[in-house]
């Protein structure tokens, strides 16, 4: 970006700050463009919105407010307007549609958001709001009939979820995202794709992806968390997922024995699987694809060797300590 002022090109500096927001102090790692020769500071729009965001993401886990993509997904899944969804909850007609958008709802406007979460309950909001009648009441009521159903074929999946990435809720350790454990094994059939990496450099490339994407958005694409290890950064219980990615069908990893005696596994796509882009948004599929053409070329020991100049591994490796999504922002 160019000076206004000298028209030459700016550094980007970062600088923890704190930021009043509602009452509360939080530490945002702040973002500016900065005019060598006359010191002056600015935010363009993309770092405006970093910054604001990470005030919002924190504000948010702190007083267990949802994000956007879960109030989107709420709605959703029983098929109505944002305005209907407003009326049943009670809140301003436009209300639903501003925390889709972005705005924070109060506290206890989003427990009631959480509340209709669960279809069961949502269907006694529904009863109570006096918002349908008629055939539009049994279509609705027909619509969380089914979410109900889907709750209960979908109970393992959520098991699986909160076990093998530890966080069942948004946190600085998801990346500000609910994990997800169906983005997570598309970003492995991708890079089983694109690259067939050994599993070694498959934790490597997937780190990258989530923090690559928080470092540009504020946000992590599939909400895994990640730890140190003595090899570089990994998903949390990495062997167990791949295990059940690889016995559902999803990737094939094939093991190798090498002259030295050792093994390895390497992955690869299962014939007829192909990679579900759908679940994975335009911007996220750009950081992905940067991800990979940046180590497609990359042996697994150089991207080690690369991960451990990464503060987000040389800070927390001597505890295997999770890793703070914060680091993120330093990726060299």
């Amino acid at each position: 970006m160019l000076s206004p002022f000298t028209e030459k090109e700016m550094t980007i500096q970062k600088e923890w700050r704190s930021i009043i927001y509602k009452k509360d102090e939080f530490k945002v790692y702040f973002h500016t463009w900065k005019c060598e020769d006359t010191g002056e500071q600015f935010e363009d729009d993309v770092f405006a919105q970093l910054n604001y965001d990470q005030v919002q993401n924190q504000y948010r886990a702190k007083y267990s407010i949802p994000f956007r993509d879960e109030i989107i997904a709420i709605r959703e899944k029983y098929g109505l307007a944002a305005s209907k969804m407003s009326e049943v909850l009670g809140f301003g007609a436009n209300s639903y549609r501003q925390y889709e958008a972005g705005e924070i709802p109060s506290q206890s406007n989003a427990r009631l958001i959480q509340l209709s979460a669960d279809p069961p309950e949502f269907g006694k909001l529904v009863a109570l709001s006096n918002a349908f009648e008629g055939s539009a009441l049994d279509k609705v009521m027909h619509k969380i009939e089914l979410a109900i159903q889907h709750q209960r074929a979908s109970k393992q999946k959520t098991l699986i979820e909160d076990y093998f990435f530890n966080y069942s809720q948004p946190s600085t350790f998801t990346g500000y995202r609910k994990p997800d454990f169906d983005k997570f094994a598309e970003m492995v059939v991708f890079f089983s794709d694109k690259i067939q990496p050994w599993k070694t450099k498959m934790n490597k490339l997937l780190f990258y992806s989530d923090f690559l994407n928080f470092k540009q958005t504020g946000f992590s694409i599939s909400g895994a968390v990640y730890k140190a290890i003595g090899m570089g950064p990994v998903p949390t219980n990495f062997q167990g997922i791949y295990e059940l990615l690889c016995n559902t069908g999803v990737v094939d990893i094939n093991t190798t024995s090498f002259p030295d005696g050792g093994l390895g596994e390497q992955f690869h796509t299962v014939k007829g699987r192909q990679f579900n882009s759908s679940l994975i948004t335009e911007k996220e599929l750009v950081v992905l694809n940067q991800v990979a053409e940046r180590f497609k070329d990359t042996s697994t020991q150089n991207i080690i060797d690369i991960s451990h100049q990464e503060r987000a591994w040389t800070e927390n490796i001597s505890n295997n300590k999770t890793i703070d999504y914060i680091y993120a922002f330093d990726l060299k």
